[in-house]
């Protein structure tokens, strides 16, 4: 990392109210978030070494956990042993810019991490070893050789090591060793892999790195840029091809016939990245690799798969879940590392007040650009993760802005990257900031993936990406190879952020989420199983590969007349492709154009379930920076009509939600209160907006809508609370309403710390008398019909859950309520009522009943 220069620290002005200064809980030198052993069919966990005690810091040894660190208060010390002096001097610089100096909630040092190494296995033909060697690996880690050794022996695989770790030699080693070792005589193909990436930019990251190795192996990407002869020339010759599930969904598979003889020949499926697929999209993509299976066996082949993931939760489980077959798990990583000092940050309340009066943050984005621009002036190579694209482009004007006061020299060095950009634009930028010419870049997380990103120094992330997975495969683009690097994750003002920032251990010593997916689903079993039967019929035999519920499901399609059973089994019967009923990334139906009234041109999408709330008649849309006043929506048609405009108001839609129990699949007792979980019917319906003078937000008028009910039926959490205990807990009935609302609220915004999802992933209702249990009822409801697995998560965790939801609103800064601790930005009814205090009381009720040590 670049040594600071005190002359170019960048000014930031001052926008900010001041408030009280609050102690940094500092951590020093822990052990990794996760680092198991290596155990065929599973895992076990590792005790760390106990590091030498120091003075400043006590360790606390637990046969569960390991080591674990007590936090200590205390400010950040100018002489820390256990920071080296570039990074040391860096944080200092950031902490000490005026007006930031209580801004740094929490300083963790990851310690180094030595190599290790093991020899090439003696499997590897003498040119793919060579084609590494030229490269720079003269002897691979040990975890790439106990990987590559366990996939060749023909052992379903789940890689799960660090960022940066070398993952894909792992699994490269394998395959180009099989296409490399079958080739025939007269250069035939012998045999065939299948990589699959979550997107199209990793694949060809991917392919660009493969072709690299110069080796004689027939690559190709098949993908929505492919032309006709390319995709031709794929099927016909292409002996590693790189791919999506989506193609595989409705490209391969359906199309299998013509691929016969690449299908027959596979000998190794890769699935790259495997921790996003996740929620719905995980249980279509468990469902797309099960009828790739099914379809291999037809033309005799049965693939060794080897699935390849940075942060992913009980690996094997996750990789059984996915693949249907029992797999081996490799977590011990042995690639060097750097040290990395993690500054958990949180900007400070502004002077001005928001929604009801509620004092709001520093946007997280803000805080970043001003960051950004310092870290570019010291010359440290820094990458920005901003949430939204047109976040990505704000932070880099800023940035930008700020350094053009510093150095009329520095602005060229910032830059946006996000998707949209065609791929040259992309792999521009990339070169650039490799190269140093670009030392700051502003992204979307369409850099979060592997991408082949080397080189830098730090990572600034604005608002906690939603996981802890997400969290660690950001922070891990920093600091390749053996170089120290810095972190830094700016909280949002949100409930999720601001516990995180101030309760370090549960995203520092705690392991990622497990991937929540359900492959039972009906709603998404279904249509693949449709689509299996168009591929080839259906027979009984082929139902266990789909899960214990297929029968159920396939007996319900045929009922319905989707399929027809015959004797030679079941068909589907109708003349479309059953594979355009299952859109893998939605569970939501088609989503909405948004059309130029005047010109007809496409201006951009909305998906189905937001189209009610943001593209209503009369709405104010905001996209690309550009204003628009939406006149027309047509359901039917999925199509909205708007035009530019620059109102001077904003609006902001109100719904009316009502939720209904079906069916109660499991409860426990808590005390006089009660945890259930069970299928519910929702039906929302947006029945006004309100039209919000701007600046300032005042309410100018409230505008009636008609627009249809929509109805879900999904899956839910809920816990209730009878009267005499609401009366236990003083309670009065008037502070009922407010509380229950306060705490759904929170719930929802704490609920991704436990579940692989994102707030708007889920919603929630609350009520103080319930028609369907007589008492108040908080639900937590999976927004996917069918369900998701997240409430189901939160059923299963509820206790922490719960004790985290409390924790967070009553250790909130502020007095009644604010956006970080239990307003939320997708409240239907405006953040109206709400009862701080009387959430804190409510959540105390609930829990003393709750088992403890969750």
């Amino acid at each position: 990392m670049a040594r600071p220069s005190s002359s170019r620290v960048a000014r930031v002005r001052s926008t900010t109210a001041p408030r009280s200064p609050k102690s940094v809980r500092t951590v020093r030198l822990r052990g990794t978030p996760r680092d198991p052993l290596f155990v065929p069919g599973g895992i076990k966990p590792r005790v760390p070494p106990v590091p030498q005690e120091s003075p400043a810091l006590l360790h606390r040894f637990s046969p569960d956990a390991g080591v674990v660190p007590v936090c200590q208060t205390s400010r950040v010390s100018p002489s820390r042993p256990d920071v080296l002096p570039p990074v040391e001097a860096l944080i200092r610089r950031l902490t000490g810019v005026p007006g930031r100096e209580d801004r740094l909630r929490h300083l963790e040092v990851l310690p180094a991490r030595e190599a290790v190494h093991e020899d090439w296995p003696s499997w590897v033909p003498d040119d793919v070893r060579g084609a590494y060697a030229a490269q720079g690996v003269a002897r691979p880690w040990r975890h790439q050789v106990l990987a590559a050794d366990a996939a060749h022996a023909g052992d379903h695989v789940i890689v799960s090591t660090g960022t940066a770790s070398g993952k894909s030699l792992a699994y490269q080693l394998p395959a180009l060793s099989a296409i490399r070792g079958a080739r025939g005589s007269l250069g035939q193909r012998g045999a065939s892999v299948l990589y699959l990436a979550p997107t199209k930019a990793l694949a060809h990251d991917q392919l660009a790195g493969l072709g690299s190795l110069r080796l004689d192996v027939r690559l190709a990407a098949h993908d929505g840029d492919s032309s006709r002869e390319e995709r031709d020339w794929t099927r016909d010759y292409g002996e590693y091809v790189l791919t999506n599930p989506d193609m595989l969904h409705r490209s391969l598979l359906p199309s299998h016939h013509r691929w016969s003889r690449f299908l027959g020949s596979l000998q190794y499926v890769v699935v790259d990245e495997c921790h996003h697929y996740r929620g719905v999209f995980g249980a279509h993509v468990s469902h797309v690799l099960r009828r790739l299976r099914r379809v291999c066996a037809m033309y005799g082949a049965h693939p060794t798969f080897v699935l390849a993931s940075a942060t992913v939760a009980q690996p094997e489980v996750t990789a059984a879940r996915l693949t249907g077959l029992d797999v081996v798990a490799l977590s011990q990583d042995d690639s060097p590392r750097g040290r990395v000092s993690l500054l958990l940050w949180e900007p400070p309340f502004t002077s001005h007040a928001g929604e009801n009066g509620a004092p709001v943050r520093r946007a997280a984005s803000s805080e970043v650009a001003d960051l950004l621009a310092d870290l570019v002036a010291e010359d440290v190579r820094t990458l920005a993760f901003i949430r939204s694209r047109r976040g990505a482009e704000q932070v880099a004007l800023t940035a930008a802005d700020l350094l053009a006061e510093v150095d009329p020299s520095l602005p060229g060095k910032v830059a946006a990257y996000r998707g949209g950009y065609l791929p040259e634009e992309r792999r521009a930028l990339e070169a650039a900031l490799r190269r140093g010419d670009l030392m700051g870049l502003a992204a979307t997380n369409a850099l979060e993936l592997g991408i082949d990103i080397s080189g830098l120094d730090a990572v600034l992330i604005a608002g906690f990406p939603g996981t802890r997975a997400a969290f660690w495969q950001q922070v891990g683009r920093a600091g390749r190879g053996a170089q120290d690097a810095l972190g830094v994750l700016v909280a949002k003002d949100d409930p999720l952020d601001t516990y995180l920032v101030t309760h370090p251990e549960t995203l520092i010593g705690a392991p990622v989420e497990a991937s929540v997916f359900d492959p039972s689903n009906p709603h998404v079993m279904g249509p693949h199983l449709c689509a299996a039967a168009q591929e080839s019929p259906l027979v009984e035999a082929d139902l266990p590969l789909f899960g214990p519920t297929a029968r159920e499901v396939v007996d319900e399609l045929t009922t319905l007349g989707l399929l027809r059973r015959r004797p030679r089994g079941w068909f589907w019967t109708h003349s479309g492709r059953a594979a355009d009923l299952a859109d893998i990334r939605s569970a939501g139906g088609s989503p909405v154009q948004l059309i130029e009234a005047d010109t007809g041109r496409v201006v951009g999408t909305v998906d189905a379930g937001g189209a009610h709330n943001q593209a209503h008649p009369g709405a104010v849309y905001v996209h690309q920076g550009e204003t628009w006043l939406v006149e027309d929506l047509d359901l039917e048609h999925h199509v909205a009509t708007m035009r530019r405009d620059e109102p001077a108001y904003s609006t902001t839609a109100r719904e009316v939600t009502d939720i209904s129990i079906v069916a109660t699949r499991e409860r426990r007792s808590w005390g006089g209160c009660e945890l259930s979980l069970g299928e519910v019917d929702v039906s929302h319906q947006v029945v006004s907006f309100l039209k919000r003078r701007q600046p300032g937000g005042e309410v100018l008028s409230e505008e009636p809508l008609d627009l249809p009910e929509r109805a879900l039926r999904t899956t839910a959490v809920w816990w209730t609370v009878p009267d005499d205990v609401l009366a236990e807990a003083g309670l009065a009935a008037l502070d009922v309403p407010g509380a229950a609302h306060a705490a759904e609220h929170c719930s929802i915004g704490l609920l991704p710390l436990f579940a692989t999802c994102d707030r708007w992933d889920i919603g929630g209702v609350s009520t103080a008398r319930h028609a369907d249990t007589g008492v108040l009822t908080v639900f937590v409801y999976d927004g996917h019909p069918g369900g998701a697995g997240f409430s189901e998560r939160g059923y299963r965790t509820a206790p922490d859950w719960l004790a985290a939801t409390r924790e967070a609103i009553a250790g909130c800064e502020c007095t009644s309520g604010c956006p970080s601790c239990i307003q939320s930005p997708k409240c239907g009814n405006q953040n109206n009522p709400l009862d701080k205090d009387g959430a804190v009381a409510l959540l105390d009720a609930l829990l003393a009943g709750a088992p403890r040590g969750g």
